[in-house]
């Protein structure tokens, strides 16, 4: 029987607009196991990152939530924002998408891996050297001189690497890496990757794992989430969800990359744009962009249900998707 890290049910997320307010994350529901890395996989806009931020507090201000999302036995929507503080950097750690930006350009790398260790009351030279163990635990060379250079004087990878040690250094049992390679070039995005699934198993940390390249889940997730228009589209085992996909977005997805798709050698190119959360279409928000559509999914939106065991999807017609 898995352990549960982490369960979000239901989650409403609604964010104040130039045209009013907009639901932007509508009945989100997923868990994140102990030991497993679980992805949060979809295009631009689709609330991956907005779900994410939401489990550590992180939303825009002026957002308004409902829901539920349990970390042990607490609820951090109803939380109290010391309680969200203790969580967030000791119990889960959080890896940003771009390091350049989330790191302090006028502090040495040294000081902001050791932040959260000087809050907990460690002494100077404790947190010194624990920093260093940590730089050399991410695979950075020479610890001892970068330990005091400035984010700038590093390469992409190399920053990236900073921020795991950061995240790592409160000793969490689950990690949100909202992605973590898009800045990267190919060969430093396999290695951080690689990192990343060693350090979980080595560690025995959890991992959700934000990412809009299906090639990263397929290496990475042991579980996918499959997310547009700000609602769950398909979830279940990576490699079910990925070979034998039950919503016909993730097999569009899929059939964008062909290393991914099972079927297709030539990439199909995903037809439409994106369904704008702030104005949904009515009915299934995929519809416009769905060669399945029928008149139910213009009408009824679909309720994300069981069509196997552990697999949910979000399709009137999920038994008739072809992978």
């Amino acid at each position: 029987m898995t352990d549960q890290l982490l369960q979000v049910e239901d989650l409403d997320v609604v964010l104040p607009s130039g045209a009013g307010a907009g639901t932007v994350l509508d009945g989100v529901s997923f868990a994140v196991d102990a030991g497993r890395t679980t992805g949060l996989i979809g295009e631009s806009g689709s609330g991956k990152t907005m779900s994410a931020m939401a489990i550590v507090g992180l939303l825009p201000p002026g957002a308004e939530t409902a829901g539920r999302i349990t970390w042990r036995s607490d609820d951090l929507l109803a939380a109290a924002a010391r309680r969200i503080r203790q969580v967030r950097g000791r119990e889960i750690g959080v890896i940003f998408q771009d390091p350049l930006a989330a790191l302090n350009p006028i502090q040495t790398v040294g000081r902001q891996v050791g932040e959260i260790l000087r809050r907990a009351g460690r002494p100077r030279q404790q947190v010194r050297t624990r920093v260093l163990e940590l730089l050399d635990r991410v695979g950075i060379p020479n610890p001892e001189q970068r330990i005091d250079v400035y984010p700038h004087e590093l390469s992409g990878g190399m920053r990236q690497r900073v921020m795991i040690a950061m995240a790592l250094a409160g000793e969490p049992q689950l990690i949100i890496a909202d992605e973590p390679t898009t800045a990267l070039d190919v060969t430093t995005q396999a290695r951080i990757l690689r990192l990343l699934a060693d350090l979980r198993d080595q560690e025995g940390m959890a991992m959700l794992l934000v990412s809009h390249d299906l090639r990263v889940m397929a290496h990475v997730a042991d579980d996918i989430v499959v997310m547009y228009a700000g609602r769950v589209a398909e979830r279940g085992p990576a490699r079910e969800v990925l070979e034998h996909p039950r919503h016909p977005y993730t097999r569009a997805l899929a059939n964008n990359v062909p290393a991914v798709s099972t079927k297709s050698a030539i990439a199909e190119p995903l037809q439409g744009a994106p369904a704008n959360p702030f104005d949904r279409p009515g009915g299934c928000a995929f519809h416009p962009r769905c060669p399945l559509a029928v008149d139910r999914c213009r009408t009824d939106v679909p309720v994300l249900r069981e069509v196997e065991t552990g697999r949910f999807s979000a399709c009137h017609l999920a038994e008739k998707v072809e992978s």
